[in-house]
C-alpha cells in the first residue's frame, strides 16, 4: 500500500512539474513577443479598379493600425485593422454620365514580413475586408445600396517598406483580389495600389 501511494504521488509530482515547465515556458514566449512587439497607426492613398472591365482607376484612402510582431531580426508578422476605399470611375455609356463608384471596407491583413536589408523589408500576406457602405455617384442617379455587390473581399497584397527615422516608415503595397465582388454579376475582382505613411509608438 506504502508502495502504491509513493508511486502515484511521484506520477503526480513529476506532472506537476512538467505543468510548470510548460506554463513557464508559456510566460516566456508571451512576453518575449509582448517585449518584441511595436503597435502603429497608417494612412495614405490608394489607386483602385476592378480587373476584367474597362473602367477607369478611383483615388480614395486608407487609414488603420498594425501590431508588429517581431519574431527575429530578420522575420515578423503584423495583424492589422483599416478602413479601405476602393470602386473605379467610368462613362455611363448611354448618357454619357461620369460614374464614382466607391465600395468602402473594413479590412483585416495579416502580413509576413522579411528584412533582407536594413531599413527595408518585403511583405506579403492574405487580407480580408467586410463591406460597410457603398456610394455610386452619377448625375440623376446615385444610389447607396450595398446589395448588387457582395459584403465580403478576399485579397493577397504583397509590397515593399521602408523604414525612417524617429518611428516613421513609408510603405508601397498591392491588394490583388481573389474572389470576386459580384458587381450586378459581373465576375470582377478589387485590385488596388496603396501608398503610406505609419508611425511605430
Amino acid at each position: 500500500m506504502y508502495s502504491s501511494r509513493t508511486a502515484s504521488f511521484n506520477g503526480n509530482l513529476k506532472h506537476n512539474t512538467h505543468m510548470r515547465k510548460i506554463l513557464i515556458l508559456f510566460f516566456v514566449i508571451g512576453f518575449y513577443f509582448s517585449a518584441e512587439a511595436q503597435f502603429g497607426v497608417r494612412a495614405g492613398l490608394s489607386s483602385s479598379n476592378f480587373s476584367n472591365t474597362n473602367f477607369n482607376a478611383n483615388v480614395g484612402i486608407h487609414v488603420g493600425g498594425y501590431y508588429t510582431i517581431l519574431a527575429s531580426e530578420f522575420f515578423s508578422v503584423e495583424p492589422g485593422i483599416q478602413f479601405s476605399q476602393k470602386g473605379f470611375e467610368t462613362i455611363d455609356p448611354p448618357t454619357s454620365n461620369e460614374v464614382d463608384e466607391r465600395l468602402n471596407y473594413v479590412e483585416v491583413p495579416v502580413l509576413v514580413r522579411l528584412n533582407f536589408i536594413p531599413a527595408v523589408n518585403v511583405f506579403a500576406g492574405p487580407q480580408f475586408g467586410a463591406l460597410v457602405s457603398r456610394k455610386r455617384t452619377e448625375e440623376g442617379n446615385n444610389q447607396t445600396s450595398t446589395e448588387p455587390v457582395k459584403g465580403y473581399d478576399i485579397s493577397g497584397v504583397v509590397g515593399l517598406q521602408a523604414l525612417l527615422p524617429r518611428g516613421f516608415n513609408l510603405q508601397v503595397s498591392y491588394d490583388l483580389g481573389l474572389t470576386s465582388v459580384n458587381y450586378f454579376g459581373q465576375d470582377a475582382k478589387n485590385q488596388a495600389l496603396k501608398l503610406s505613411i505609419a508611425y511605430d509608438f
